[in-house]
């Protein structure tokens, strides 16, 4: 099943219960929350009062992108907060195992996410921990950046480790992806398609035409 989650960090808050509304009603089956602590990433953005705040406005799973140092410390501050899938970062992490099981233990779905340039290949041990692989293909930190060249191939390397595996995992990708460029992306083999800026000019409109092209190849 292939899947839209709109990233809340280009949406606007001054409206965001109403954009929560509009891509709900147009299809998006996830909420895209990306949690930054100027540390990990050179940008801060929110945490868990803003993620309590807007949980009542919207059934929809929040799939939570946590780019903080040692998220471990605060997996049942955002379970509380609404989390339904919790995504760490290899690179942000002493014992990367330890922290999915942490997640598993409140739950929650796991997620496991590399940067542009770590190898696909230390995902591989840690595919039985996961519920999700989540491939950036900016650096993480900003939103509206330019999609990587290269990342359609890394992503064709995750999804044959995943299918070797036998597991039901979902592929997500992050970071630059329009309506040009999201064919070729679920080509590669993703099925969780995270958009920001591409979604929120226009939540109802384009939630719409990328759901249009997602369910034409699901």
């Amino acid at each position: 099943m292939n899947i839209l989650a709109p990233s809340i960090l280009s949406a606007d808050f001054k409206n965001l219960g109403k954009q929560l509304t509009e891509i709900a009603e147009n299809g998006a089956e996830y909420v895209h929350v990306d949690v930054m602590d100027g540390m990990f990433v050179p940008s801060i953005s929110f945490g868990m009062p803003v993620m309590k705040s807007i949980r009542p406005a919207t059934d929809k799973v929040f799939d939570v992108h946590l780019m903080i140092e040692e998220p471990i410390r605060y997996i049942k501050e955002f379970k509380e907060a609404g989390a339904d899938i919790i995504t760490i970062h290899y690179e942000a992490c002493k014992d990367v195992g330890a922290t999915l099981k942490a997640i598993k233990d409140e739950g929650l779905k796991t997620g496991l996410s590399i940067k542009p340039k770590t190898d696909v290949n230390v995902v591989k041990e840690f595919l039985p921990l996961c519920d999700m692989i989540l491939l950036m293909s900016v650096e993480p930190g900003f939103g509206g950046q330019k999609f990587i060249d290269g990342s359609l191939e890394r992503a064709a390397q995750l999804k044959a480790f995943i299918d070797e595996s036998g597991l039901p995992i979902d592929l997500e990708i992050d970071g630059g992806i329009n309506m040009d460029n999201v064919s070729a992306v679920l080509d590669a083999g993703v099925n969780v398609i995270v958009a920001g800026s591409a979604v929120f000019k226009d939540p109802a409109g384009n939630t719409k035409k990328f759901m249009e092209i997602l369910n034409s190849r699901g």
